[in-house]
């Protein structure tokens, strides 16, 4: 097989959950450029609706996108029912969407602790199992998820007062490798992207101008002096979606810019 049919996705699809921003619409956007048609879900689906619809432009693919709180069981089991009756088909999933909380760690309230880990671990169970039932089904498929480089660190109370995302972050590289091994048998792979410090629109306060000391330190604790931007990602979600990577599962890949290997 020639390495631009290993990558290709034509006629595949791929839910995308937190599609319509940052990293999720980074990854969208790799994998649209690929061929693959998108299911994109978020909390803010007009998000989703405004990136599927450029992207379907752009590429020449199919979008449907889905208001979708991972919190809610049944919002996830409604994105997959609509995924499965516009497409008929899922064969990537992308564990995009997440939650953050922020407060003094002595005094984290036990309502931050549960609305993490009810978005970032629970609601990725939920959608996870109920899609790897469907792609067992069809003969195999592709889980990404995306942790961060606090997934396998902590981290200063100044810089980063959230000890729920840690947690709920190991929780999901974990899940990864055990998932991987677990359905194997039934060619689905599974791997993790752990990103660092991207240029996205969460991060967006750290470019303006006043902020150039939090972004100068920032910067000085990732080798390659720089943030991480769109083509940083898409093509390492389209090599993990893709036949690229068939002898690659149960991997957590740091995308980092080099901080892990500090």
């Amino acid at each position: 097989m020639k390495v631009n049919e290993m990558f290709s996705l034509k006629g595949k699809v791929a839910i995308v959950t937190g599609g319509g921003r940052g990293i999720g619409e980074f990854i969208s956007t790799g994998l649209a450029e690929a061929g693959a048609d998108l299911v994109l879900a978020s909390r803010k689906v007009e998000n989703c609706e405004e990136v599927g619809k450029r992207l379907a432009d752009e590429n020449g693919i199919n979008y449907l996108a889905v208001k979708c709180d991972l919190a809610v069981k049944e919002d996830v089991e409604k994105l997959v029912d609509e995924a499965m009756a516009r497409f008929g088909r899922i064969d990537i999933l992308v564990n995009n969407a997440g939650v953050t909380w922020g407060a003094p760690t002595l005094d984290y309230p036990l309502e931050g602790w549960d609305k993490i880990f009810n978005v970032n671990v629970r609601g990725v169970w939920i959608l996870t199992q109920k899609v790897a039932r469907i792609m067992k089904e069809q003969g195999g498929g592709k889980i990404i998820n995306i942790s961060s480089i606090f997934g396998s660190r902590g981290s200063l109370e100044i810089a980063h007062p959230a000890v729920a995302y840690n947690s709920s972050k190991a929780a999901i590289e974990v899940l990864t490798k055990n998932l991987a091994v677990k359905l194997a048998d039934h060619k689905i792979y599974v791997n993790c992207i752990a990103p660092g410090f991207f240029h996205t629109d969460m991060m967006g306060y750290v470019f303006k101008p006043g902020m150039e000391n939090m972004l100068n330190a920032m910067l000085s604790v990732i080798p390659l002096k720089k943030a991480g931007e769109i083509d940083d990602i898409k093509g390492l979600a389209v090599f993990l979606a893709s036949k690229a990577s068939d002898y690659m599962t149960g991997a957590v890949i740091p995308l980092d810019g080099g901080m892990a290997a500090k």
